[in-house]
């Protein structure tokens, strides 16, 4: 096969290019396992938020230096993410998964709308952290963007994190407490339906940060929003609906699979791929690798 007498400089491209692709499908599924594992809510508008959050830190760096536009950025999207949380979801009484499915994939609709209407069909980036797109560093004699090394660094710290917030705060124990009974954390006095609002700030956030750290080297635009959701699903799925910590493994077996898959499929079929494991795994193995049959909660996070 192709790949396999590619150079050990060309291996390591591909190596950190799949890495960098992964994490990134880490963060948007660990977005979709923190609101589902507090509500039993599949967010299909996960993808918006990562879209959400590079075009709005490409629009705040014409007013402000990047560091503050990137942070108004992601505060922004924290906000939507409350409010259609309150405007969309808060008022159900206990909805149907096809209903909850319908709704959020309007609302991705609804945020991608607004999006074209603001920015237009446009492509945009975010500048380079460090130097540009011909600044590189030489890793085992491959040459690597330094925004490749922010973004698996960023996700990575991201990742570390949450993992503290849910096992050492307060909020992240209340949190796990309606994600194992709902009913009996309202009984210990746990404002559940705070959490759940909580649980879409917190997808919204790390989204928007990741939006905005692979904004330079992936560019943004207005319908980025439901391909990050595809693969972002299939590797919650891969992972195992509801456990965070084996969707980063199977956000970087994903990634590493599609980086390397170029060098021996047309580019066309990059897409494909991740259609095509979700559909196996589904077929398969519907709780996931690392999953059981019943989705963990957020014990696992």
């Amino acid at each position: 096969m192709q790949y396999l007498r590619m150079t050990p400089e060309l291996f390591i491209q591909y190596l950190f290019a799949g890495i960098t692709y992964g994490i990134i499908y880490a963060i948007v599924a660990i977005g979709f396992n923190i609101i589902y594992n507090t509500t039993g809510i599949i967010n299909f508008a996960q993808g918006e938020f990562v879209m959400l959050g590079g075009m709005t830190a490409i629009t705040m760096t014409a007013f402000m230096p990047m560091p503050l536009a990137i942070a108004v950025a992601v505060l922004i999207t924290m906000v939507i993410g409350a409010l259609i949380e309150m405007v969309f979801i808060r008022w159900l009484e206990s909805p149907s998964v096809l209903r909850m499915i319908i709704i959020t994939i309007g609302i991705s609709i609804l945020a991608r709308e607004a999006a074209l209407h603001t920015w237009g069909e446009s492509v945009r980036a975010l500048p380079y952290f460090i130097g540009n797109e011909v600044t590189s560093v030489t890793i085992l004699g491959a040459k690597i963007s330094p925004q490749v090394l922010w973004v698996i660094g960023v996700c990575s710290l991201m990742v570390a994190g949450l993992s503290l917030f849910f096992k050492f705060t307060s909020l992240g124990r209340e949190m796990r407490a309606c994600a194992a009974n709902r009913r009996a954390a309202t009984l210990c006095g746990i404002n559940a339906k705070n959490m759940v609002t909580l649980s879409f700030v917190l997808s919204a956030g790390i989204g928007a940060v990741a939006g905005c750290v692979m904004s330079p080297i992936t560019y943004s635009d207005y319908e980025m929003g439901p391909n990050l959701a595809i693969k972002g699903f299939t590797v919650a799925i891969l992972g195992g609906l509801g456990n965070s910590l084996a969707a980063v493994a199977a956000g970087l077996l994903l990634g590493i699979i599609e980086a390397f898959s170029v060098s021996v499929l047309p580019l066309a079929f990059q897409d494909a791929i991740a259609t095509s494991i979700l559909l196996l795994i589904l077929f398969v193995r519907p709780h996931g690798l690392f999953g059981s049959s019943e989705a963990a909660g957020l014990k696992e996070f």
